[in-house]
């Protein structure tokens, strides 16, 4: 890791997933949330000085020892809370020709109201954005790869690209 690439701060990586997207997929827990949704599944993730600092690197050493991936989910905690930190290894995963999705509990229209450069970055590099938070009375456990009703399964780069939500279509997402 050079000086000039920020450490990641993880609450954990898990390999083979099929819960966070489709295929198989290491998924990134980023630790530190500012969302503290009623019911989340991952409360021990909000901390932002808990887990522990990982670089890019360490985490696509892993990545390419499993050639069974599909694609690699940043997940959390709030991953876009560390967009700067997530972009050097949002790029290598992209360069070994892997989907990226990312989980977010802002919307998309909120991102845009941010207008945050790092994260314009890694949603223009992701395939596909999981936005909102998750809302406990909207809960519905029949829902792929999502908690509640209100959050969407975006298209990222074309989403920023037309500055307005475009759903994903992909019945594998569905």
């Amino acid at each position: 890791m050079s000086a000039e690439t920020p450490p990641l701060r993880l609450a954990g990586i898990v390999n083979d997933s099929i819960t966070d997207g489709p295929g198989i997929r290491l998924t990134v827990f980023t630790q530190g949330c500012p969302h503290h949704c009623l019911g989340c599944q991952n409360p021990q993730t909000w901390d932002f000085s808990g887990g522990q600092e990982v670089s890019p690197d360490e985490i696509m050493a892993q990545i390419k020892q499993n050639p069974l991936l599909s694609g690699v989910t940043f997940s959390g905690g709030e991953p876009l809370a560390q967009a700067a930190a997530l972009l050097p290894l949002a790029e290598q995963i992209k360069e070994q020709g892997l989907e990226l999705a990312i989980y977010t509990g802002y919307t998309f229209e909120q991102l845009l109201q941010l207008n945050d450069k790092h994260i314009n970055l890694l949603l223009a590099l992701a395939d596909t954005l999981i936005d909102g938070p998750f809302i406990q009375a909207q809960r519905n456990l029949e829902l792929n790869f999502r908690g509640s009703e209100n959050q969407r399964i975006l298209r990222a780069a074309a989403s920023l690209a037309a500055r307005r939500p475009i759903p994903e279509e992909a019945a594998r997402w569905h």
